[in-house]
């Protein structure tokens, strides 16, 4: 097919997207495609009329305006097939304050939180005991994340991530260990259970995306009631938020045997270090053959 390859765009991590996009490029060729690029990295100028000329659309963009669903109700609206969930799907996704909110409401466990709609008063603090989190309501990768130990820390953190991010949440800090869990299809993958290097406070963008940034085990060395709690916890959320073709749920897996689901990512990472890659792996899946099996689906869910 001639396929579209759409990466980079104006996020802060467009880095990310660039990198992630160099594998797939080169095993969209192996695969006997041909593949035009197109980075969206000031506007969406021209997408349609490149969409027009190609068979299908893969994207790999990360914040917007790919995973608020923007290019993909753009390509739905002409009738493109793309891989990954539509638009309402997305845009849901990516708003974690209102993910949360579904979590809750079809009984998925998540961390209590605070949504800030904009930089509170010099005396505002958080409902939670430190140390806490603040993120990005909207972003990834780890990019606008803060971990504040201290009411000293917290204005000087708030002015920082409100420098670049238009709406944070607020969550308490959730002791135990990250694990990740990747849906495909209909199909939850062997969860990851992630150690940051030494070093690393906790998996920042560094240890994300550093190799040796931190140890990353598949399948996660779980007992098999929680490796089983976590497949059916990402397959619901999968369900529940609307998507399709691939998604990778984020938890935290506690002491006490508690799991905690942080997010869901409508379009995981595709580098070369990144987690859904290795979990198809684990289940006997090249790189090749993910980019084959989202073409398929992509086909299937989203012409």
């Amino acid at each position: 097919m001639n396929i579209l390859l759409i990466a980079g765009g104006w996020s802060s991590e467009r880095e990310v997207s660039l990198n992630g996009a160099k594998g797939i490029h080169k095993a969209l060729l192996r695969l006997g495609h041909s593949v035009t690029f197109f980075d969206p990295e000031h506007s969406l100028d021209g997408l349609l009329a490149a969409a027009r000329e190609h068979d299908f659309a893969f994207i790999n963009l990360h914040g917007s305006p790919g995973e608020d669903g923007l290019v993909q109700a753009l390509l739905e609206s002409i009738g493109c097939p793309f891989q990954g969930s539509r638009s309402t799907g997305s845009f849901l996704a990516l708003n974690k304050s209102v993910t949360k909110q579904v979590f809750l409401d079809n009984g998925l466990p998540t961390p209590e939180w605070e949504f800030l709609a904009k930089r509170p008063s010099k005396d505002w603090r958080p409902k939670f005991s430190y140390p806490l989190f603040i993120k990005s309501n909207t972003g990834g990768s780890s990019l606008g994340l803060s971990r504040v130990a201290s009411d000293e820390h917290l204005s000087e953190s708030l002015d920082h991530l409100f420098a670049t991010e238009s709406q944070l949440i607020v969550e308490p800090l959730i002791e135990g260990v990250e694990v990740t869990c990747g849906v495909l299809g209909q199909v939850a993958l062997p969860p990851i259970l992630i150690e940051p290097a030494e070093g690393s406070a906790f998996f920042d963008y560094d240890a994300k995306y550093r190799p040796g940034g931190a140890r990353e085990i598949c399948p996660a060395p779980l007992p098999e009631t929680i490796t089983a709690k976590v497949k059916h916890f990402a397959l619901k959320a999968h369900e529940v938020l609307g998507l399709s073709g691939y998604s990778r749920a984020d938890f935290i897996y506690s002491p006490d045997g508690s799991l905690h689901l942080l997010e869901v990512n409508t379009l995981p990472g595709m580098t070369a270090t990144s987690l859904l890659p290795q979990e198809a792996a684990a289940v006997g899946l090249s790189f090749d053959a993910l980019i084959a099996k989202l073409i398929q689906l992509g086909l299937t869910d989203n012409k």
